[in-house]
């Protein structure tokens, strides 16, 4: 094994040519002047329109992270849209064109993980170009980039395999790691991925849906949405009925985007026989695509599948639908994602049972320690971690929060630990320093 860097890597090196140049983009002006940049004015414009961008951007909003020149920015705003341009310092050729071009780009200078925290937004279009491998965390970076986009991000990205890639496109994705100068004698160049890797990555990162638009020489680039495509307008089968959507982690229909790794579980009913895979769900909360991550078949016909939460939603209650690919959408539940708790009047319980022998007002420990029971009072949003349910002065872990039915009730399934002792104990449910009054009930 030897540590000579890729001769592909070496060949990235192309600082001596900008410098003499000085320009990286090329540009034409509107009273014809002209600068040869590094990049070709004819490369650019391909680039540009191989992406599934309007010809028309009025009244869009566009996002040019590192933009650095700013040939992107300018054209997105010659189409009519509203421009802001990033970048981690000041670049004066991109002054220069903004005065020159009399533009209204919004030019801002931001380290890039600075852009969560500064209150930008959402774009309809963002800009992600070159930009990928100079990060040190490239996945946190696109689950960044997807959290500032609201319909398309187009991330293009040094790669190792452009030329090659549909040779092990099944492989497991790669990435190398650059911890010095091997790519292109340039410190800050970080990683190379394989194609597979960055469309994985894409994906992962919370894109619903990543479509490889170019690869070759040593570069790729994907469009991602962060939209299902639109449903069939005469749909082959009827939608699928949503039952239940709940936190799958912490019990109860509350999320937070402040979280790293958020889950729903969402129960259904397929209106089909048929197996049910993940790339045949399209899961929608408040229009934000995700994607199914599990699915399986319950005991009861029904069908169960989990989602990751779609990053960056705003505070608030989020409706959520769920199709098939061949399908129209679902009825809609919600969830509310970091709405503060409120403080419940009185809480009511109720049938209390066994989970397994459904005795009333027994709790058999041999069985597995299962109770279920009902709770009138919660507010709508509610979770597991807000919940606590006490046999005697033990607390039992809560498994299921149900959605609330007719009667006004809903049902909560807990866990009681082994060492609870035998005999009759005190069973009270608390919420927000709500308590109920207590119930009898015996463990066997």
């Amino acid at each position: 094994m030897t540590n000579t860097p890729r001769e592909s890597a070496r060949g990235l090196d192309f600082s001596e040519d900008l410098l003499a140049i000085g320009w990286y983009h090329s540009f034409e002006f509107p009273d014809g002047g002209i600068i040869d940049g590094y990049m070709p004015l004819a490369v650019q414009k391909e680039r540009y329109a191989r992406y599934p961008i309007p010809d028309d951007l009025s009244g869009k909003r566009v996002l040019d992270i590192g933009a650095w020149d700013g040939w992107f920015s300018f054209e997105a705003e010659r189409h009519g849209a509203q421009v802001m341009a990033i970048d981690c310092v000041e670049i004066p050729t991109f002054l220069q064109v903004h005065r020159r071009l009399k533009s209204n780009v919004d030019y801002r200078v931001l380290d890039f993980y600075e852009l969560p925290a500064a209150g930008l937004g959402k774009f309809d279009v963002v800009f992600f170009l070159g930009v990928l491998y100079h990060l040190r965390h490239p996945l946190l970076a696109l689950e960044i980039v997807c959290g500032l986009t609201s319909d398309v991000a187009v991330v293009e990205s040094y790669v190792i395999d452009a030329d090659t890639w549909k040779e092990h496109q099944n492989a497991i994705p790669t990435l190398e790691f650059y911890e010095m100068f091997e790519l292109g004698n340039q410190y800050d160049n970080w990683s190379g991925l394989t194609v597979a890797c960055l469309l994985a990555m894409c994906r992962a990162a919370g894109f619903c849906r990543v479509e490889l638009m170019f690869a070759g020489g040593t570069y790729a680039g994907a469009a991602c949405y962060r939209k299902w495509e639109p449903a069939p307008a005469q749909p082959a089968n009827p939608p699928p009925q949503l039952l239940f959507v709940s936190n799958s982690r912490t019990p109860g229909n509350c999320f937070s985007c402040r979280k790293s790794e958020e889950y729903l579980e969402c129960a259904f009913e397929a209106g089909h026989d048929k197996e049910v895979r993940p790339e045949d769900l399209r899961l929608e909360v408040s229009g934000f695509g995700t994607r199914a991550i599990h699915v399986q078949r319950k005991e009861d016909g029904g069908w169960a599948a989990s989602f990751r939460l779609p990053p960056a939603l705003d505070s608030g209650w989020h409706p959520v639908r769920l199709r098939f690919a061949d399908t129209g959408f679902s009825n809609e539940l919600r969830i509310a994602v970091d709405v503060p708790l409120e403080r419940p009047a009185q809480i009511v319980v109720k049938d209390v049972f066994d989970g397994k022998s459904w005795n009333r007002g027994e709790v058999r420990i041999a069985d597995g320690g299962f109770v279920s029971f009902w709770v009138s009072g919660l507010p709508e949003n509610r979770s597991a971690p807000a919940l606590r349910v006490v046999l005697g002065e033990i607390p039992l872990q809560i498994t299921f929060i149900g959605p609330m039915e007719k009667s006004g009730f809903c049902q909560v399934n807990a866990k009681a630990p082994p060492d609870v002792p035998k005999g009759p104990h005190d069973f009270l449910v608390k919420f927000a320093g709500v308590s109920s009054e207590s119930q009898g009930v015996t463990v066997f």
